[in-house]
Parts: C-alpha cells; structure tokens; sequence
C-alpha cells in the first residue's frame, strides 16, 4: 500500500502508518494519531515526561501539532502537489502560514535540543510534518534551529529505519499516485468513514 512520508510516525522501535484503516486495525477505539501516541507513550513509559509540568509541555506542542502544523502542511502538500487543479491563492495562503509554522517551531528549538526539552512524542509528532518541506514550499536553510532539529530526529536509528526506502512524493510536482491510495487518503465522506 502507497503511504505518503508526511503520513509515517515513529516512536521508539515502531513505525505506524497514519491510515484511518489501518489504525483502527492496530488500536480499535484509537484512531487520532496524537490518541495513540500518548497512549504508546503512558504504556511504555517512554517518550513523555513523568512529571506534571513537563506533561503539559509535551501535550501543548502536541495540541498545537494537531491544530496547526499538520492542517496547514497538509494543505499546502495537497494544494501544491495533489490538486487536480492550481488554485494559486490557496497555495500562497497555505505556504505562507506553513512557514509561520515552521518559524513558530524554529524560535522554540532555539533554545533546546528537542521541542519539550528531552526527546519526545511532541518530536515524533511534529517530525513527520516537516519531512516535505520542499513540497510545502519551505527552505529549511531559513531555520536554522529547525534545520538542526531535523537533523537530530532524522539520525536517530529508528527514525533512519522507518523512512528508509519511503519516497517523499511531496517533493514531487505532478505527483501520481493510485487510486486506491487517492480514495483512501483523500476520498472519504462521512458515510465513508462510518464504515
């Protein structure tokens, strides 16, 4: 099956491919991608803070994954490279709020190695969002501390296992993909997901 690289998680040793159908297969009941990272992370022990206060500072990068940075990224990679037709201003509008995205990010990485200070979920989240930064239209010579980050995330081994071998088809103008794989990622309506 076709997975975008934006669409590919990774904690610790997993890789989880963010596929409605897939998830309900791995996780029945848990199918928000964020869901299932806090709940890998409250199972293992691993990649979230024990601590209340750095919890709270995991989950807010998190939320704000959720409701920023993946939305926009992912209407800039659907505008700039899957729409069967150009539409000029959401494209503008979309890369131009992506890169606000990313410059919100970059200012946090500024200071710190990893988004909520020690490596965590909130890095796992965010990670695959900036993968296609050339399909979002975005130069991460621009951030440096991004740029950085980045970096970092991507040498780590599991983060190196998982996206090796994934083609970034976001960095692809005119990119073709099946239509099984368009029906799935970009075909549903709510009778559909009923289902």
């Amino acid at each position: 099956m076709y997975v975008p690289m934006s669409q590919v998680l990774v904690i610790g040793i997993w890789a989880i491919a963010v596929v409605g159908v897939l998830i309900k297969c791995v996780f029945p009941g848990r199918f928000d991608k964020v869901a299932i990272l806090l709940y890998l992370a409250g199972k293992t022990g691993r990649f979230y803070p024990h601590d209340l206060r750095g919890r709270c500072d995991v989950a807010q990068w998190l939320f704000w994954q959720m409701g920023g940075l993946g939305p926009m990224a992912g209407q800039i990679g659907f505008f700039n490279v899957y729409a069967p037709e150009k539409v000029p201003y959401a494209i503008e509008r979309y890369a131009r709020e992506t890169r606000r995205l990313y410059g919100v990010l970059d200012k946090r990485l500024a200071d710190r190695e990893f988004v909520a200070g020690e490596y965590s979920i909130a890095d796992v989240a965010c990670y695959p969002w900036i993968v296609p930064y050339a399909g979002h239209r975005q130069n991460l010579e621009d951030f440096a501390h991004l740029k950085r980050w980045f970096t970092t995330v991507g040498a780590r081994p599991a983060v190196e296992r998982t996206y090796a071998g994934v083609e970034d088809v976001y960095a692809q103008k005119g990119a073709s993909i099946p239509d099984d794989a368009k029906q799935l990622l970009f075909g549903h309506t709510a009778s559909s997901a009923r289902s």
